[in-house]
């Protein structure tokens, strides 16, 4: 009778769903890129203006289909997304240079996780949702770019399997550490059971 204590915690989880963010997403994720960007700062981690982003650095990555946001489903609730990622060909040419073949690789921006929802592996899942869809696409590489001074956030990448290619220290850049990872998933992705709703 008692036997659901022993349940696998991803049965407590709601259901997820990845998807393309639309339009109307925006302020939702504005909101969780804020809320990120001052836990950021109040850990004492320059990666993110504090504050977040305006809409100006958000809205362009909606209309070019490359950011997504996951969805938990809380029983007809109405609440802003969960976490969001933006995966596109974009290589930053203050940090990758010709040398990197950047037409080889996607590259990873505004990876955030709502606080409520920090360590239950949705990061992780998101990177290894990037890396199929990067091996899907005959590319060999899943890149990004993260602060040069947040050594607990290299050392997280590194547990994830990424390489530490170099750092590019610009004085008017906060991030410049490089970390790249060969493409193709891991199975945490479909260990949530989210479902994909990318291609809808």
């Amino acid at each position: 009778m008692h036997s659901h204590t022993h349940a696998p915690s991803s049965t407590l989880r709601p259901p997820l769903t990845l998807r393309r963010a639309e339009p109307g997403d925006l302020s939702g994720v504005l909101t969780l890129l804020a809320d990120t960007a001052e836990w950021l700062h109040s850990q004492g981690v320059r990666q993110w203006p504090r504050g977040g982003f305006g809409p100006e650095r958000i809205e362009p990555l909606i209309g070019e289909r490359v950011l997504h946001v996951l969805d938990a489903d809380l029983g007809g609730l109405t609440a802003g997304p969960v976490a969001c990622i933006a995966l596109d060909g974009h290589a930053d040419p203050e940090f990758w240079t010709p040398a990197d073949r950047p037409a080889d690789a996607r590259y990873v921006h505004k990876l955030a996780v709502s606080r409520a929802w920090s360590g239950m592996g949705l990061g992780d899942a998101l990177l290894d949702w990037a890396g199929a869809t990067v091996g899907d696409a005959g590319l060999g590489w899943l890149r990004l770019d993260c602060a040069k001074d947040n050594a607990g956030l290299q050392r997280y990448y590194r547990r994830r399997g990424f390489t530490h290619l170099r750092t590019v220290d610009l004085p008017h850049r906060a991030s410049g550490a490089l970390f790249q990872r060969r493409a193709g998933g891991g199975d945490l992705f479909r260990q949530l059971g989210v479902r994909e709703l990318v291609d809808a």
